[in-house]
């Protein structure tokens, strides 16, 4: 459990630093704001806007004095972030924060020694402040969008019971537990490992793990998920998996890594950031040369108009549109037991034509339970023949067995059991030698196969059929299938209603593929295809439909899923190990593959929306800082471009959580 517990401490330092820098800004800002009042009281620009007169002795450098001030300590996060920008040659928006604010310094100091023109102190220490509050609340929406992990590291308790050899319980650290350890989890408690249960049985709430909300019963055999809250029972179970193969350690990796993954969109994102650092000093550039050489003006003018221009030009939104997005569609996915693997793959989720379903294991729960029972002996009940079978497959490991063996809880005594290999089973059941067998069985053994209807309606569908012999009389067949999931149906309907085309394949027969497909109104089924053909059937649906989605089990499905354009790996809460998938689905439901296509899409359109707030500000403003209009009284001066880009930035992270809404 030490790499959890890693992940957990990691996640607790991240948030720390994170919520350091938060306080740091916000302390900053506040300093800088209470310093800046006098040195806006003292502007004689804003007096003569505002209509009033305040002079002091040595204002003028008193007014300097604090501009300084809030220059170093206001503009000091700026300044070390060009400094590293520049280093890796990488200018961006701290660059260009860092040569506004250092301009308007230096063009002010200028003038306070003797340069005519007037000192942009206003200008100055307003634009510290709104990079500053800016900045402040930028780090508040992305702290409030990276939650997931920190909440996902409350799910595990901080120690556990474990029994000692002689029966004891003691209560020790979940770091010190390890595989094959028995642990005792009380009513109410978290289980504090993955594990399977050895003794009692209860219900367990899996809602904050995985998203299931019906609670879930487990017992003898059952495994239990770290970090999902034990009912009314008290359970013992056996560790079975520790450091980087337990769930929540999954689930915490791939959101991390999710959170951390550039998609397309990011990346074209951070090109025109990048591009927009060189455009802001060559506009600058310009702006500064035509106004100085062409215009009349004073240099006083020219390097406001110059200012504008760079403060205009930061990035600042464009680099927020695209990772508060992600953080929180990542976030959003992880409460819903989606887990995303690959963001570019996710983002084109929007654009899918057609989905492959995986049949067993996906459509199907891929396990047997009893679909009919057929009596075929006047001397024995249903129950009486059920308990025979139950007891005697009580013994096998055979999924058929186990389907019958839960049949009955009360079992009669064994004797002589012996496994038919390709057969079936048989034994002395309380005295009488039963058999659980396989057509084969009664062919080689001239044991006549009864002409019932429903037998031969299952060999026709397709179904198991087993029967039950007392030496080498019928007592009974037992039909047996892999049904539907109850989730299928529902989610192959809305997927139709959305448009998409829903596809089946499996390595069944052609009976058995067609009875499942018309249950749950799939038109198009591929059957009895080998797992190294899969893929092959999923290239020709691209090819038929565009970007297709396959969706199976993550194992034997993965040369498929690496093919599609979009690989969903369904699988139990206990097993999200999918390498070959995009995303994980953590709960046996197939609606959760239209849910992933509906956040997918939803989180495509809000990057987009999310670039175009942000490039068309700078579009729009960037040629009115330059003072294209100012011959019709349009102008920017630094401070309102500042505020202006601060507007922006707060637009693009309003309508990013706004996703959060539309999710719902």
């Amino acid at each position: 459990m030490d790499h959890c517990h890693e992940n957990t401490k990691k996640e607790k330092s991240d948030n720390h630093d994170h919520g350091g820098m938060m306080q740091d800004f916000r302390r900053r800002f506040w300093i800088s704001l209470i310093l800046s009042i006098p040195v806006l009281a003292l502007s004689t620009t804003l007096q003569g806007w505002l209509g009033f007169s305040f002079t002091i002795p040595a204002g003028s450098w008193i007014a300097f004095g604090l501009a300084v001030i809030i220059y170093v300590y206001g503009g000091w996060p700026f300044l070390l972030g060009a400094k590293k920008e520049l280093k890796n040659k990488q200018p961006g928006m701290m660059t260009l924060v860092a040569l506004g604010i250092t301009a308007a310094f230096g063009y002010s100091l200028a003038v306070q020694l003797g340069l005519q023109g007037e000192a942009l102190l206003w200008e100055l220490v307003t634009l510290v402040d709104v990079m500053l509050v800016g900045h402040w609340i930028e780090m508040r929406a992305t702290m409030g969008a990276s939650n997931a992990l920190r909440e996902l590291s409350k799910l595990l308790p901080g120690d556990a019971h474990r029994i000692g050899e002689d029966g004891s319980v003691e209560t020790v650290d979940i770091s010190d537990l390890k595989i094959g350890d028995v642990v005792l989890v009380r009513p109410g408690e978290k289980v504090p490992v993955d594990g399977e249960v050895v003794k009692g049985e209860t219900d367990i709430d899996l809602s904050a793990v995985t998203g299931e909300s019906k609670l879930a019963t487990r017992g003898m055999g059952d495994d239990v998920i770290a970090g999902s809250v034990n009912g009314s029972g008290s359970i013992r179970v056996e560790i079975e998996k520790v450091g980087d193969d337990t769930y929540l350690s999954q689930v915490m990796n791939l959101v991390a890594e999710a959170q951390a993954q550039k998609s397309q969109t990011q990346k074209f994102a951070d090109k025109a950031a990048a591009s927009l650092a060189y455009v802001a000093v060559a506009a600058g550039l310009l702006t500064l040369a035509g106004w100085t050489l062409f215009s009349g003006q004073p240099i006083s003018y020219a390097l406001q108009r110059t200012i504008a221009v760079i403060v205009i030009a930061c990035p600042h939104a464009l680099g927020l549109a695209i990772p508060l997005v992600s953080s929180i569609s990542t976030s959003l996915a992880a409460k819903s037991g989606l887990l995303i693997r690959n963001r570019t793959a996710f983002e084109r989720a929007g654009d899918i034509s057609a989905i492959i379903f995986d049949k067993t294991g996906t459509l199907t729960k891929g396990e047997f339970v009893i679909d009919d029972f057929c009596l075929l002996s006047d001397e024995e009940s249903k129950d009486e023949v059920l308990k025979l079978a139950a007891s005697l497959e009580n013994n096998s490991e055979h999924p058929l067995g186990k389907a019958i063996a839960t049949t009955s809880k009360d079992y009669f005594s064994i004797d002589d059991f012996r496994a038919l290999p390709g057969r079936g089973v048989e034994g002395l059941v309380d005295g009488r030698m039963i058999r659980v067998v396989s057509p084969g069985f009664l062919d080689e053994n001239d044991i006549p196969i009864p002409e019932e209807e429903r037998i031969y309606q299952a060999n026709t569908d397709g179904k198991t059929v087993v029967y039950v012999l007392d030496d080498d009389r019928l007592l009974a067949a037992i039909i047996l299938d892999d049904v539907v999931r109850e989730t299928a149906i529902q989610a192959i309907k809305s997927i139709k209603q959305k448009g998409i085309v829903p596809i089946m394949l499996t390595g069944d027969s052609e009976s058995v593929a067609s009875r499942v497909a018309a249950e749950l109104g799939i038109v198009e089924v591929y059957a009895e295809v080998l797992p190294d053909e899969k893929s092959d059937i999923v290239k020709k649906t691209q090819d038929k439909y565009g970007l297709v989605a396959m969706v199976g089990d993550g194992v034997n499905d993965a040369p498929a899923l690496a093919t599609a354009d979009l690989g969903l790996a369904i699988g139990s809460g206990t097993d999200v190990a999918a390498e070959t998938a995009d995303i994980i689905l953590v709960n046996d439901d197939p609606g959760d593959v239209l849910r992933t296509i509906e956040l997918g899409r939803k989180t495509y359109r809000k990057m987009v929306q999310n670039l175009w707030w942000a490039a068309g500000y700078n579009i729009v403003a960037l040629p009115l800082a330059a003072g294209v209009l100012v011959w019709a009284g349009v102008v920017l001066s630094p401070a309102v471009g500042a505020a202006l880009m601060a507007v922006s930035t707060v637009v693009v992270a309003i309508n990013a959580t706004l996703l959060r809404r539309d999710s719902v």
